[in-house]
């Protein structure tokens, strides 16, 4: 249970919800835009006023009577939220002024119990601060006259907000076990190209419907934090948006999706490649998978929809996973799962797949063991390649020692000397090789940088 109390961003489309969402949090996570609609799933961020600290939610806008997949999921979705909330911030426009759609909205809060406060969104000018107040007629006592873009009357909204979450939070702190040490949360993103199911494995992972799930290509647009807890480990589980190719990116939300999606992996632990068994890997499965490498992310590529694969054999998953090592060689060393987000079929191996990932590349190994490690494998390489290119059978680089220089992920700095600088690729590759036999850096990428002495003329 968080110590936390969590507070419900409310509202019809295209009201201000996400823009208020990203200032109240103080940075850009929900995709804001002139097009409705564009916010689906509840995104979490967490907001620190006066003292006090609260989860935030925002959530698609609510349009309670459509029935289109799309609508109809965000309105479950936005369910979802209000059931977990202690209260409700909702937003209206305050120069649209009432609408048929609010006097619906206000129905469904009031017969929520929970506490509403009404944020009359867009209230920059003195006239439309004025005509806020007609929101009271809703019967919600608290109105506020804000402007989410300029952050004006975010304040009195906050203080009148944490005035009366302060019991809550108390309550809510007394419920958490003292036993219970902070640990550090497993970031954990699901990435791969539109529709092969990566909502559906988050959904599978964490037992409820937290992602919108849709056949639409392009559901999820956002880049999602869920926080899931285990007796092991504490996860925060990032849902993106599918990655086109450039190019294929039409829409102002989709380019936006594919920029969060991108700042995602720049925050991730590990990342999960979702494939489709289906079609099998694809040149764009690839060039995302290449995208978790550059960012230093430890990978897991997982085949979903393996039980919709036909003729399976006893040779098909170790076929299948050739074909990935065929597409992907710079991933050799990524486990590879065969899964069904559907049914749940080995879906649950991977949050430990994750963990080992994890502990892997926060490794730092002790200089002894390096030192030892060097002396057998790198002063003297046993069937590794030169360190440079040879000319004459001698290579005239010469590796003097190496260091750990940081994790997450492991950095190692090789001094050179002598010759010129360049350690070749092969050798590099010897050394990746030899350091993961040697000290267990199960799915994670290894950086090694060279630092190359050069003699000084006299």
């Amino acid at each position: 249970m968080s110590s936390a109390p969590t507070i419900a961003i409310i509202g019809r489309p295209n009201v201000g919800k996400s823009t208020l969402f990203n200032r109240l949090i103080g940075e850009r996570r929900s995709i804001v835009g002139d097009e409705p609609g564009i916010t689906r799933d509840r995104i979490y961020g967490e907001v620190e006023w006066a003292g006090e600290r609260f989860s935030i939610v925002d959530t698609g806008g609510i349009i309670p009577d459509d029935d289109a997949v799309i609508p109809a999921n965000i309105f479950k979705q936005a369910g979802f939220a209000i059931d977990d909330a202690q209260a409700i911030i909702w937003v209206v426009d305050a120069r649209q002024g009432l609408t048929p759609l609010d006097e619906e909205l206000a129905k469904l809060l009031r017969a929520t119990g929970k506490r509403v406060l009404v944020a009359a969104n867009k209230s920059e000018r003195a006239r439309v601060e004025a005509e806020a107040g007609e929101f009271y007629r809703f019967g919600f006592e608290e109105v506020f006259p804000v402007s989410a873009e300029q952050g004006i009357g975010l304040g009195e909204l906050l203080d009148t907000l944490v005035k009366d979450l302060k019991s809550e939070i108390s309550n809510l702190r007394s419920e958490i076990s003292d036993k219970t040490s902070e640990q550090r949360e497993l970031r954990l993103a699901i990435i791969g190209r539109p529709n092969v199911g990566k909502s559906s494995l988050l959904n599978r992972l964490i037992g409820e419907e937290r992602v919108i799930v849709s056949p639409l290509a392009g559901t999820t647009r956002d880049s999602i934090d869920t926080l899931l807890t285990t007796p092991e480990q504490k996860f925060r589980l990032i849902d993106t948006a599918g990655i086109r190719r450039k190019g294929k990116t039409g829409e102002m939300a989709e380019k936006l999706s594919v920029v969060m999606a991108m700042k995602s992996l720049a925050r991730a632990d590990v990342a999960i490649v979702v494939i489709d068994a289906e079609e099998g890997p694809t040149a764009l499965d690839a060039h995302i998978a290449g995208y978790a490498h550059d960012a230093g992310s430890s990978i897991i590529i997982a085949c979903n929809k393996w039980d919709a694969v036909k003729n399976k054999e006893t040779s098909t998953a170790m076929q299948f996973e050739r074909k990935i090592r065929d597409r992907m060689k710079f991933l050799e060393w990524a486990p590879v799962v065969m899964i069904s987000a559907l049914n749940g079929q080995r879906v649950e191996n991977l949050l430990p797949l994750a963990i080992h990932a994890n502990e892997a590349r926060n490794r730092r190994i002790a200089t002894s063991q390096l030192n030892a490690f060097f002396e057998d494998a790198v002063s003297q390489p046993r069937g590794g390649s030169a360190p440079a290119p040879v000319k004459g059978g001698v290579s005239r680089l010469h590796v003097q020692y190496m260091t750990q220089a940081a994790v997450r992920p492991p950095t190692f700095v090789l001094f050179t000397s002598g010759g010129k600088a360049g350690l070749h690729f092969s050798y590099l590759r010897y050394l990746q090789n030899r350091l993961r036999e040697e000290f267990d850096f199960f799915a994670t990428p290894l950086r090694i940088v060279e630092k190359h002495k050069v003699r000084r003329k006299k």
